[in-house]
This record gives structure tokens, sequence and C-alpha cells, in this order.
């Protein structure tokens, strides 16, 4: 079995070292033009031309959950596209949404600027019912995250594409349902994948319709927010605040007006990162699996987009 591993922006080197002591009878290099046919890939945003060179393909292993780069290229229709699972990120993922909602509605954030003016201040206790927490993404990032928020005593709205249960939230689905779901909610947490159908989808209309003073906590992939749409409903009042960690252009440029926003909180897209070990141990897995006929978990649909 021969592996090849392209990584835009990773050093192959540790993949290649922790996927052999997986898989010690396969052969895995890192890809160059003209590598030999491979059996499978580990991979991150790679070009055309590695697909091209390798035609026969049967397994795509993306070494994260998000695979909107891979199906931008063509990808044979023989070739699966895998997608991590989890792998440490869900846990990651939850610790973001909980510190960020909690430094909200805790308004940590209001007490860090009087502090740096050395103002000693109160604020009245918020009551966590009139924070309902929706988490747009109910696959296996979301539903930890929902879990962890619910942890917190915050109602735990969420919405799906298609109808889910969840002990403890309250759960929408399908577009009958996107409005109720928006209307009914005051924290807004975006764990969508990025398809046709959901870029875009954090706009003017959407956010628009959360409760008043509305936050968002945008953590998936920058296509889903309408950028140009944000500021105009900060400096409005319509939206208390955001906390972005994704943007249509990364690293965000150093003139882009959300640094500089006052209600706006930016981190480098760091929410979750993916933990190597972890990751090469659960791509080895589905390998062996694949390689043995069995079903495994993570294949990516190209019509749904994950």
């Amino acid at each position: 079995m021969r592996i090849t591993v392209y990584l835009t922006d990773n050093r192959p080197d540790p993949w290649i070292e922790g996927l052999k002591a997986e898989l010690p009878d396969a052969v895995i290099e890192a890809w160059k033009p003209g590598a030999p046919q491979a059996d499978h890939a580990v991979v991150w945003a790679p070009p055309q031309e590695f697909l091209d060179e390798q035609p026969k393909l049967r397994g795509i292993f993306n070494i994260g959950a998000g695979v909107d780069a891979l199906l931008k290229l063509k990808v044979p229709a023989h070739t699966r596209i895998v997608r991590l699972d989890d792998a440490g990120m869900s846990v990651q993922m939850a610790e973001y949404v909980c510190h960020t909602l909690i430094r909200h509605f805790r308004e940590f954030d209001a007490y860090e600027a009087d502090a740096r003016e050395g103002k000693w201040s109160y604020r009245k206790p918020r009551m966590r019912r009139d924070f309902p927490v929706g988490i747009m993404g109910l696959g296996v990032l979301g539903e930890r995250v929902a879990k962890a928020v619910g942890q917190f005593e915050f109602p735990v709205l969420g919405w799906s594409r298609s109808p889910k249960e969840i002990e403890g939230v309250r759960v929408f689905s399908g577009k009958a349902q996107f409005e109720e779901f928006l209307s009914s909610t005051r924290v807004l947490v975006n764990l969508l994948p990025l398809t046709d159908a959901t870029r875009g989808i954090l706009n003017r209309d959407t956010l628009g319709k959360l409760k008043p003073e509305g936050y968002l906590i945008s953590i998936a992939r920058g296509g889903h927010l309408v950028e140009d749409d944000l500021i105009p409903m900060l400096d409005a009042g319509r939206l208390a605040g955001a906390t972005l960690d994704v943007f249509q252009v990364e690293p965000l440029p150093a003139d882009h007006a959300f640094w500089r926003h006052p209600k706006i909180t930016v981190t480098p897209h760091g929410s979750a990162r993916t933990l190597r070990e972890e990751s090469i141990a659960q791509i080895a897995g589905k390998i062996r699996a694949m390689e043995q006929g069995l079903p495994i978990a993570g294949v990516v649909d190209p019509v749904r987009g994950y």
C-alpha cells in the first residue's frame, strides 16, 4: 500500500513519521511532481496538479474537519473524500464558545476596559434565561458545543439541515424552522459546513432576526459571513457584539475595520487546532478499515458538501 502526503502550510515529516508508526507495512512519502501513483492521500489544501497526477486514489483523508477547499477541485468520482470526525477539535470548540459566551454574558470585556482606567465599577447581574444560545450546525462539533453550553444552564437551541434529537437542546431543522430558531436566539454560534447553500448565511437579514442585542460567535468558515453587513448592525445597536475567528481573507488584512471596531473581538482562526497524534491515529484506523472493505465514518457527500 502506498500513501502520499501533501500538506499546504504544514510540515509533512511529523505526519509521515506518525503514519509510518501506525501503518508500518505501507510506503508513505511526501508528494512531489512525478511521484508514483498512491492508494491513499493525506492532505490539506492540495492543488489541482496533485489530483491530476494521482487519478487512481481510493481515499483522500483531510487533516481538518472542513473540506470546502477540496470540493473546489476536480476529484475523480471513484475517490472518497474523508474528513476528521473530531480528533480533539470538539473540546477545543466547546472551550472557545463557553469562554466567549461567559465573557460576554458576565461583561468581563467591560470590566477589563474599566480596569485599564483604574475604575471600580458595578453592573447588575444578568439572567441566563435572557441569553438563549443558538447553535447552527449539530454535527460532532456542534453537539459537543451545545452540551457544554448547557452545563452552564443557558437555554440551548440548535438548528440543522435535518431533524436531530439532543438531550437538553431545543432543536429546529430545515428552512421551515430557521426563522423561528433565529428569533428565539440571542447568542448565535455558527458551526455549519461551508456549502453553496450556507455561503453568506450570516447577513443583515438573518442576524436582524435575532433577539435584541444579539451576539455573534463565528467559528466555522469566513465565507458564512457577509462582512459588510456586520459593522452597520453593530453601530446601529442592533447587535451587541461579535467574536470572529474566521474571515473571507486570512490572515485578516492589517487595515481591515474588524481589527479596530470596539464591539468586535478577533482571533486568528484558532478556535480548534488539529491535534496531530489523534488525527494520525484516526486516519490510520480509517485506512485500515477501508483496505478491509469495512465502512468508515466521515465520508463526504460531494452533493451536500460535507
